[in-house]
């Protein structure tokens, strides 16, 4: 398809970047329903890994098999789809060249619970190359005491990336002891963590809904004092947007936990309205039946076209 305006503009942001990187963001923004429009919806599957196999695939089983997956977000017409190494490999050459890949370079599992977490690296950019993703993609986990490996392993590999013309999606989850659970997703937090994002030098910022808690103390009284308006998901939304670098990269946001397709539209509606670019959903895709996963996947598709 010609290029849009719009897609032509938010490429305008990544200015300086290789000509690999704008084609492949390029490519990203191209595919699917939402071609075309600087919207995207991804399919991520790295919850086997993640949460386990029974956890993730059991209500349906034919997400046992990575495969389905590919033909998922594909009849679906996502942007792209995203998984660790040995899930896409899996698929990436029957499936070859009909939906953009993402290639998750870290994953951890939940055998061990640490207040802290980091993960461990199970890919690599040349991985990423050999089977054709368009992206590679990397969790941090600000607040942990081992952000700061992560946070110089993840320079590394975008700087490598880079060089080869692969984009970064970076998932920025904040987490760690000191931090309360409630404050992982409190909006002062998932903004700051996705503005460390950007910073960091990723091309596209993941991260979970923001509520209306306020964690940090300091932060608190500016946004007490500066009434920065956070009441609704709309709003939130909006102000994590605007802390990535005033709205100049793409920010996409989680389907979270697995909900009904009443409570899934409402939160996508907030997040549309706010100015998110699209969503990553992965459960609330692919523990539904194949038809049901689809048609929800559309119409969360057609909320961000039509927003």
């Amino acid at each position: 398809m010609a290029t849009t305006d719009r897609v032509r503009e938010i490429l305008s942001w990544y200015n300086g970047q290789p000509a690999g990187v704008l084609a492949n963001l390029h490519r990203l923004m191209s595919f699917g329903r939402l071609a075309g429009t600087g919207k995207m919806v991804i399919l991520p599957v790295d919850q086997g890994f993640e949460h386990g196999p029974a956890r993730s695939f059991a209500k349906n089983a034919e997400g046992y098999d990575p495969r389905y997956h590919f033909r998922l977000a594909i009849e679906a017409g996502c942007a792209a789809h995203a998984a660790p190494l040995g899930a896409l490999e899996t698929g990436a050459y029957e499936y070859a060249g009909e939906v953009p890949l993402i290639l998750k370079l870290n994953n951890s599992d939940v055998m061990f619970k640490g207040e802290n977490p980091i993960s461990a690296l199970t890919g690599s950019v040349k991985d990423a190359l050999r089977i054709g993703a368009s992206a590679i993609g990397f969790t941090i986990y600000p607040g942990s005491s081992e952000r700061k490996q992560q946070y110089q392993e993840i320079k590394e590999l975008i700087a490598e990336a880079r060089d080869a013309g692969l984009p970064t999606v970076l998932w920025a989850y904040p987490r760690g002891s000191t931090m309360s659970k409630e404050g992982e997703t409190a909006v002062d937090v998932v903004a700051y963590a996705a503005h460390v994002s950007c910073q960091l030098g990723a091309h596209i910022v993941k991260v979970k809904p923001p509520t209306a808690h306020l964690e940090l103390k300091e932060a608190k009284k500016v946004y007490e004092e500066q009434k920065i308006p956070i009441a609704t998901l709309a709003e939130r939304t909006r102000h994590v947007v605007q802390s990535c670098f005033n709205g100049r990269r793409i920010v996409i946001f989680s389907g979270g936990e697995t909900k009904d397709d009443a409570a899934v539209m409402n939160d996508v509606k907030e997040l549309a309205k706010g100015g998110a670019f699209g969503s990553i959903m992965g459960r609330n895709a692919f523990q539904r039946q194949h038809n049901d996963a689809v048609k929800l996947l559309v119409n969360v598709m057609d909320t961000f076209k039509n927003a």
